[in-house]
């Protein structure tokens, strides 16, 4: 069984992968006893959302890691993917901005992933 530092950072390296932007984590740890992680990120349309939501499924399934509860799939606005320790939120930036859930969960410790591919200016 892996714990849920390992959880969150295997989340991420799937993420990253699929060149998920806005990557941040909020631990709950002693603020919360419904999960230790949220794991908080945007796709640019619907079918990067369902990109990054299948390659973290898929992958973590090889390694034996299956989730407890999804939500959002039909709509890709919002996929909710619950593994107990860590869920996963993939976001729409206008739905992600809407709901701020960065501030919602403010006094929690928060975590932003640098990315080699976000904010590259063109021509450089």
């Amino acid at each position: 069984m892996v714990n849920s530092e390992d959880l969150k950072n295997l989340i991420i390296e799937q993420i990253l992968e699929k060149k998920g932007e806005n990557i941040v984590v909020l631990d709950l740890r002693g603020i919360s006893s419904i999960t230790d992680f949220f794991v908080i990120c945007s796709g640019n349309v619907e079918q990067h959302i369902k990109a990054i939501k299948d390659n973290i499924i898929e992958q973590l399934a090889k390694k034996g890691i299956h989730y407890w509860h999804i939500e959002g799939e039909l709509a890709n606005t919002w996929i909710l993917i619950d593994y107990v320790d860590v869920v996963v939120h993939i976001f729409h930036p206008l739905t992600r901005d809407f709901y701020k859930l960065e501030k919602l969960w403010s006094d929690a410790k928060l975590e932003k992933v640098k990315t080699d591919y976000e904010n590259i200016e063109v021509g450089k």
